[in-house]
This record gives C-alpha cells, sequence and structure tokens, in this order.
C-alpha cells in the first residue's frame, strides 16, 4: 500500500521523484524517500513522516543530483513507520536500490540465510532482503540479476531496481500490485499509479503480472521472467490532469463529494437507451440465456465496496430474483465457498487493486465461477483478471475515504440488476421504465441535498466531542447506514456502529444513554413504521436522534430531534443519494475536529497488502 515512482532522462531525476510522490501520497504517507544516480554511487535521503520531511532533507541535501533515480511513499506494513524502514533499500556495499509495494512472504527464511552470510539489515521490513538478494546473486548483468532474484521471492509485489553497474538503467517488475511505465520523449518514467506522470506523458505501458520492465531514457523493453520478449500496447490516458487537482476546494474529500453528480451521469452515459426505457451494456452484450444460466450470484469485496455489494443483493434479489450472497473478500477465500460454473462472481474494487478481493476473484475463477469486476480503473489487476468489466468512469479519486466511487458503484450494480431482471424475464418493463426515470433526476436532485451542508455542518459541530454515535437503518437503508459508520470513523475517529432497526432490542439498546447521538435512515417506505417504532425506542433512551427521509414524509419528523430531507424517489434510487449527507456528516466532523480529512491515520487509499 505504497507509491512508487521512477525516472530515467536527462532533468534533475530528484524533481521528478518529489512531484510524483506527492500526487501518490494519498496511497502511503508515514514515510518517504529517494534513491539517486551520482557520481558512481547512489544516494540516499529518506524521512518519517510527510512528504514535506522528505521534501526539506532533499533541499537541504545540494549533493543530492542526478539524472536517474527512484522513489517511494510508504504505508507501514513490516516495522512501524522510520527513517530506517522507509524505502528505498540499499544493499549490503550500497551497489543497489529497490523500492517496493506489497509483502515479500518468503522474507524470514531468505534474511536468515543472509544473515548467515555475513549481512546486515537496518530495517525491520520485508523488502530490505530483495536488495541484499540483488548483491548476493549478482552475475555481472543486471537484468539476469533481476530475473534471478524474482524466482526467489514468494508473495506480492511491485519492484524497482536501480544499480552502480548499469547506471543509466531501471528495472521494474510486477505481481499482484499496480505498476506503470510512461513513455516520454528521451525520457520514461514509472510509477504505481497514472496520476505520478499525467504532468509528463500520457502514453503507458500497463505491465501485468509476470512482466519486467528494462526502462532507458530512449527505450523500454519488457519481457518476462525468463527473458523472453512482449510486445506491449500502448495505453492513452485519456483524462485530464487537473481532475487530479483540489480545484478550489479545500480537500480532495470534499471536491469528490461534490463531483457525484457527474460521476453519476458519466456511469450512466451509454447504458441507458436514447428513449430512457431500457438499460443496455454493450461490455457485456449478455443475452437471456446468459442470465437464465445463472444460479446464484456471489459478490465479493472489502470496506466501501462491500457496503456497495450488501445494496446490490436487495437491488438483484427484488429485480432479477437470483439468490445473491455477499463476502467479505479477505473471507471468501477461507470458508470453502459452494461457487462454480453456474455461479457468476462479481468484483467490487475502486481501484481494482485490492489485493485482497484480487484474490478471492482468483479463488472464484478457479472454481470455475463466471467473473465480473466493478472498477473505476481502466487496466488495474482485477479489471484484467475478470471475465468481464463495467467501468464506473467515477474518475479519479484522491482522498482515501471514498464517496464517488461508492455512489458510482451503486449506481452501475443498479443498471446490472435492471438489465438482468430484463432477460431473465423477472422485471416487466413499465418498472424498469420507472427506476430509469427516477435514476435519471439523481444527478440534478444532488444539488438539492447540498443544500443542506451548513445544516449537516452544524451538526458537525455539535457532535465533535462524542464518543460514539449509532446509524440504524432497515432493508437497505441498513446498508447504507454500515456505510456511513464507516466514513464517520474512518477520518473523525469517533467511534460509530450501524445496527439494524429491528435488532436494537436484541442487545444493542444497552448502549444508547443519554445525549447519544443516533442518525436513524427512514428513507424506505415499505419499513417506514418500523422504522419509527425504532427512533421512539432510542428517544425513550434519551438519545439526540437525526431522521434522514424522503422529503415529502411527515411522520418521522413528530418523533426526532433534527431532520435531513432528500427529493423523493424510488426505494431502489434512495440509497444514491442518501449516502451524500452521511459523507458531509463524516467530512465536517473531522474538519471540527482538526482531522487530516483526505489522509487518515493508518489507512491508505489502495490496499495491496492482505
Amino acid at each position: 500500500m505504497c507509491g512508487i515512482v521512477g525516472y530515467v532522462g536527462d532533468r534533475q531525476a530528484a524533481d521528478f521523484l518529489l512531484e510524483g510522490l506527492a500526487k501518490l501520497e494519498y496511497r502511503g504517507y508515514d514515510s518517504a524517500g529517494i534513491a539517486v544516480y551520482h557520481d558512481g554511487a547512489l544516494d540516499v535521503q529518506k524521512k518519517m513522516g510527510r512528504l514535506v520531511n522528505l521534501r526539506q532533507a532533499v533541499e537541504a541535501d545540494r549533493g543530492l543530483t542526478g539524472h536517474i533515480g527512484i522513489g517511494h511513499t510508504r504505508w507501514a506494513t513490516h516495522g512501524g513507520p522510520s527513517d530506517l524502514n522507509a524505502h528505498p533499500h540499499l544493499s549490503e556495499h550500497g551497489d543497489f536500490a529497490i523500492v517496493h509495494n506489497g509483502i515479500i512472504e518468503n522474507y524470514m527464511p531468505l534474511k536468515e540465510e543472509l544473515l548467515a552470510k555475513g549481512y546486515h539489515f537496518k530495517s525491520e521490513t520485508d523488502s530490505e532482503v530483495v536488495a541484499h538478494l540483488c548483491e548476493e546473486m549478482y552475475d555481472g548483468d543486471f537484468a539476469s540479476t533481476v530475473r534471478k532474484v524474482l524466482k526467489r521471492l514468494r508473495g506480492s509485489y511491485s519492484l524497482v531496481f536501480m544499480t552502480v553497474h548499469q547506471p543509466d538503467t531501471i528495472i521494474c517488475c510486477k505481481k499482484d500490485n499496480p505498476l506503470i511505465v510512461g513513455l516520454g520523449e528521451g525520457e520514461n518514467y514509472i510509477a504505481s499509479d497514472i496520476p505520478a506522470i499525467l504532468g509528463y506523458t500520457r502514453k503507458t505501458y500497463i505491465m501485468n503480472d509476470g512482466e519486467m520492465a528494462i526502462v532507458k531514457k530512449d527505450n523500454v523493453w519488457v519481457t518476462d521472467l525468463e527473458g523472453n520478449p512482449i510486445s506491449k500496447k500502448v495505453f492513452l490516458v485519456n483524462w485530464d490532469a487537473e481532475a487530479a487537482e483540489k480545484g478550489g476546494f479545500d480537500h480532495f474529500m470534499i471536491k469528490e463529494i461534490f463531483e457525484q453528480p457527474k460521476a453519476i451521469r458519466d456511469t450512466m452515459s451509454c447504458r441507458i437507451t436514447e428513449d430512457g426505457k431500457a438499460v443496455h451494456f454493450d461490455e457485456l452484450n449478455w443475452s437471456p440465456e446468459d442470465v437464465k444460466s445463472i444460479n446464484k450470484i456471489m459478490i465479493t469485496a472489502c470496506g466501501t465496496a462491500y457496503h456497495a455489494g450488501l445494496l446490490a443483493k436487495y437491488f438483484i434479489e427484488k429485480l432479477a430474483h437470483i439468490p445473491v450472497e455477499v463476502d467479505i473478500a479477505s473471507e471468501y477465500r477461507y470458508r470453502d465457498p459452494l461457487t462454480d460454473n453456474k455461479t457468476l462472481c462479481i468484483i467490487i474494487s475502486q481501484s481494482g487493486e485490492t489485493i485482497d478481493t484480487l484474490a478471492a476473484l482468483k479463488e472464484a475463477k478457479r472454481r470455475g465461477a463466471r467473473s465480473l469486476a466493478i472498477t473505476n480503473v481502466v487496466g488495474s489487476s482485477i479489471s484484467r483478471e475478470a471475465d468481464q468489466v463495467v467501468y464506473t468512469w467515477a474518475g479519479p479519486e484522491i482522498a482515501v475515504a471514498s464517496t464517488k466511487a461508492y455512489t458510482t458503484q451503486l449506481v452501475a450494480l443498479l443498471l446490472l440488476a435492471l438489465y438482468m431482471g430484463r432477460l431473465n424475464g423477472n422485471l416487466p418493463a413499465e418498472k424498469e421504465e420507472q427506476i430509469l426515470a427516477d435514476l435519471q433526476r439523481v444527478p440534478d436532485q444532488c444539488e438539492a441535498i447540498f443544500k443542506h451542508a451548513d445544516f449537516i455542518k452544524g451538526l458537525a459541530e455539535s457532535f465533535k466531542d462524542k464518543r460514539d454515535v449509532f446509524f440504524i437503518g432497515r432493508s437497505m437503508d441498513y446498508g447504507l447506514a454500515m456505510e456511513g459508520a464507516l466514513k464517520l470513523k474512518e477520518i473523525s475517529y469517533i467511534h460509530a456502529e450501524a445496527y439494524a432497526g429491528g435488532e436494537l432490542k436484541h442487545g444493542t439498546l444497552a448502549l444508547i444513554i443519554d445525549g447519544v447521538p443516533v442518525i436513524a435512515l427512514a428513507t424506505q417506505r415499505d419499513v417506514e413504521e418500523k422504522m419509527i417504532s425504532n427512533i421512539k425506542e432510542v428517544k425513550a433512551r434519551n438519545a439526540e436522534v437525526v431522521g434522514v427521509v424522503q422529503d415529502d414524509d411527515t411522520e418521522v419528523a413528530k418523533t426526532v430531534d433534527h431532520i435531513i430531507t432528500i427529493p423523493k424517489s424510488d426505494n431502489f434510487v434512495m440509497p444514491i443519494m442518501t449516502v451524500i449527507p452521511l459523507q458531509l456528516l463524516a467530512y465536517y466532523t473531522a474538519i471540527a475536529r482538526g482531522n487530516d480529512v483526505d489522509k487518515p491515520r493508518n489507512l491508505a487509499k489502495s490496499v495491496t497488502v492482505e
């Protein structure tokens, strides 16, 4: 869960490396470092903490000059944040430098082997063994040495190598973790994500598992791990570099919240017929027989994407009448799932690089399941591994706390449920048309929700010193409550939990005390009466209740302390809008508490370790 950059060309490498790392700091921000080749040696500068610490150290180190270098921003896994644990790591005599994203699973036996041979380790990381292995296995040929080292490693990785023995070359490779090569004129670039290179080039090679790139300033050669050449197609990035900048907002998160109307439109575009009455997916092009052959759908994801999957279960079962199971991806592989060739496995991941989700996808395929990825990132590992892909087209999402990725996942999954329901004959055409009519109004209706921002900001001020906040809901509102609680705790650090409204009396009421905030979601009309009863249960214990309802509701307001209204819409469409005030509440609460909203503690954007 780290950011990687590399540069070879004629300009000062450190300038590019620092700029690229700034674009990737959302991937990891507890330490950072760079290595630059200069005058026969690899000069390294690395610092614990935010990137500004490294920048200051580099500016003070006037000797850190050179035209080839690698850099890294870290989110700690093996060993806590420190200068020594930061990357890059050097080999015993400083002849090799490496940066690594992922986990070397067999690093302990490798480390013991190297210690026995007299090597010394400065860090607590699993990554340092790779640098020492390079020196131990060096055979006079840089590429040959890297290939031999890779064959000794077990785990997941994006790795980038430099050496004094071939100071005009960087070598990189990947297994289960993202890596791209940017193609320039007289210079080339390496990065773990596209924003790092967008200011320099739109031409990229997206590296696949088992590929190795040998990168010089005028050429890039891609081979397999045996050294056989691979012909790569150039991938042209078609989104604006400014889309990855804040655009006048204080934080990426609030910018991305306000980008949701456009993101929702983009996700719907080209997937609804011109008359607005039916869904079509050119990228799927399924027949009725394709859908009817599915006995079960298995949805697997992590975090926010998992919460989208919980809503998708309601969408698909109610509209297409196909049984759906939803699994946390990190648990899926370990429960011996009943998955076969009549199962459709839907994999949801914003980045397309979530390692637990990727592993679940591979396990489902091993068991014979068809696979469909719902992801935001073109060319990501999950998009390449899945049989078919539906892209959400949310655009770059930089803030660690996901917002527009979640709403666009819901849109894509609702469209998919409508599509399947029509194809297998379980969804009447008039119902599909009515839901689509409501769905197409959502981008404009979001503007009405944004008008509540000042009111929500006031609520956040009153909540900022609370120790606990509870979210309750029924039906689709329960899955949404889980996402609301996650948003609040991941950026405000307030303990927040979500409960099904009907479960309160089975134990949770013991936690409801005088003045505790309860966010009560009551947008689902078919269970509104039950939710009002649940609200009364917490009010009887003197909770402070915020009701979230459709704007024509008159009953819930009689039982709560505060009310947030959502434009009236179909039950299936409501979650897409209802999450927005929950996102705003989390954002403003974190601001009121003085937290770093875009980079919450202990978290990173793309989770590429198990």
